[in-house]
């Protein structure tokens, strides 16, 4: 360790474990580790080895793209530096390189960057995960693995391992990096997508599909990546006609992942599609949901029946199964057994009994869900119903003693009773047996630091008010709405983050005879509505009037299709 780097530890009170731990880190990494352990934020960490080693602070909006191409990525990535627009302080200007750290320097460094870049280094110190983001957007994640430039000296800087000449292991980093780097930016798929000049990648971050910065020579690098996924899965490598599935544990950084991987031959290639499942994710309650008060008391006392079926509805990726695992760990208690049948088991709940499906080997829903019933629950949650044998058992089951969630896709609440119809279920069953209903949608959350209020064009939030099937007369003495702007937090996009809008349907004794009648699903909901039932487009209304969302949002994610059914 060099002599720099001693005395910035030495400002804090480090076990000898903790300063081997640090030296085993990469650069990158060191300096929010050192904040972690101080419980100081990392700016602030900044501006204390600013001031042990008497280097500048400079902020990213200091950062030079149009010399970062001219340095070396394994120099950028190795001593995580950025080239910095302010001028060097040095009498031989010309001669010098002002280059922003997030780590104390030393003279390898300063010889690494001369022998390469042909100027001597004047070093600036600055945050390192801004340095990180930098590096990524502008030359692309992993673009330090597929490097062919040249290799630093492993004496010189002692971090680079012999292997890594092999292409094989710079794969390896390449793909932990993608990983990484989802991982951080919050995505639940990766998507590899072989074009005829690219090899694209796409994380879903958010619900919205958004590409992924790569460096230029990816495609030359795509068979062997492709390669690499399948040996992580344990798939046919040679097998290139035919899709396979497969799954991957990994880590990365601290995150227990596991991953669903799926190939499909493509007119370039083969393209895999990756879902994400962090294991360690702290589930969210029903508040962190996006619940209302209300809503939460209208849930919390069918929470409390002792029998009934609670049905959640949606369609892929709005959260349904977010909001069961929440209404389980709500009444999870040592007096309750609890049993779920998932697929997959996306969070682990302490205290409940969890069973994965296996349809490879003919264990599904409705073969699990039977055999559960032996096992003398109280409570009992299907992932999903997909049939009418799963949603026999289901309905039978809440008839006889037992509170059962699941899930349905349907677009509201009024459309899961017509659609257990639809199943072949009988209506009398149904109105016996189902005690609550729950549509659900994510919407993309405004960003807080960077939207701003805009008067509203009347004309134009009627329309939108059609479209969610409310009355002009919602619109009330509202003046303002929000609109995004964009900013470094949130990607420039404008959002970050979801939260969920709810329509819950109680089946009270006004819907039985309805459904006991096959009453179509627009007169169920018409039935609801006058008990007092708040509609998607009512709730994401409420939202966006509390700037939590904007209506544009509303409106893309709630289609005119589903107001108008």
């Amino acid at each position: 360790m060099a002599l720099a780097e001693i005395d910035f530890l030495d400002t804090f009170e480090l076990s000898n474990e903790q300063r081997l731990e640090i030296e085993g880190l990469r650069r990158s990494e060191r300096l929010e580790r050192l904040a972690n352990w101080a419980n100081k934020d990392l700016s602030e960490v900044v501006g204390i080895l600013s001031e042990s080693q008497g280097v500048e602070v400079v902020s990213h909006e200091a950062f030079d793209l149009d010399r970062l191409n001219s340095i070396p990525l394994r120099i950028l990535h190795e001593f995580h530096c950025i080239p910095v627009k302010e001028a060097s302080e040095s009498e031989n200007a010309s001669e010098t390189l002002v280059l922003a750290t997030g780590w104390p320097v030393d003279e390898v460094m300063d010889d690494w960057v001369y022998a390469t870049c042909g100027r001597r280094p004047e070093w600036r110190f600055a945050n390192p995960d801004r340095i990180s983001k930098f590096i990524t957007q502008n030359l692309g994640v992993g673009a330090e693995s597929l490097d062919e430039s040249f290799d630093i000296d492993e004496d010189l800087v002692g971090a680079i391992e012999e292997d890594e000449e092999d292409e094989d292991a710079a794969i390896i980093r390449f793909v932990n990096e993608v990983f990484s780097q989802a991982v951080d930016d919050g995505a639940t798929d990766i998507h590899f997508e072989p074009m005829e000049e690219e090899l694209r990648i796409r994380y879903r971050i958010d619900g919205l599909l958004v590409s992924v910065p790569v460096p230029d020579n990816l495609r030359k690098f795509q068979d062997a990546i492709v390669s690499r996924l399948k040996i992580m899965a344990k798939l046919n490598i040679s097998e290139r006609r035919l899709p396979q599935d497969g799954r991957i544990t990994m880590k990365a950084g601290d995150t227990t992942l596991d991953i669903r991987l799926s190939t499909m031959p493509v007119m370039y290639g083969e393209s895999i599609s990756l879902r994400l499942l962090n294991k360690k994710s702290s589930p969210l309650s029903m508040q962190q949901l996006g619940m209302s008060d209300l809503d939460q008391e209208k849930v919390d006392r069918v929470l409390g029946l002792p029998y009934g079926i609670v049905l959640v509805t949606g369609p892929t990726g709005s959260g349904k199964s977010t909001s069961l695992n929440a209404f389980i760990r709500k009444i999870n208690s040592e007096d309750r057994r609890i049993i779920t049948v998932e697929d997959p088991i996306e969070y682990e709940v302490p205290g409940v009994n969890q069973i994965q499906v296996k349809q490879d080997i003919g264990f599904g829903f409705a073969e699990a869900l039977r055999h559960v019933l032996r096992q003398d629950p109280n409570v009992i949650m299907v992932g999903e119903i997909r049939d009418k044998e799963t949603a026999d058992i289901a309905i039978q089951a809440s008839l006889t003693g037992h509170l059962v969630f699941s899930t349905l896709h349907t677009n509201d609440s009024a459309g899961a009773i017509t659609r257990l119809t639809d199943m072949g279920i009988e209506p009398f069953l149904i109105a016996s047996g189902v005690e609550l209903v729950i549509a659900q949608r994510l919407l993309r959350r405004l960003c807080q630091e960077c939207y701003e209020m805009k008067l509203i064009d009347r004309s134009a939030v009627t329309d939108s008010l059609k479209i969610l099937d409310l009355p002009e007369s919602s619109v009330g003495s509202v003046a303002e709405l929000p609109v995004v702007v964009g900013c470094e937090r949130c990607r420039n996009i404008g959002y970050k983050g979801r939260v969920g809008i709810y329509e819950i349907l109680r089946v009270t004794e006004a819907l039985h005879s309805p459904i006991v009648n096959r009453e179509a699903a627009p007169f169920l909901r018409e039935i609801g509505r006058q008990g007092g039932m708040v509609t998607l487009g009512e709730s994401g209304w409420n939202l966006a009037c509390q700037n939590m969302t904007t209506l544009d949002e509303v409106v893309r994610t709630i289609s005119i299709k589903e107001a108008s059914d």
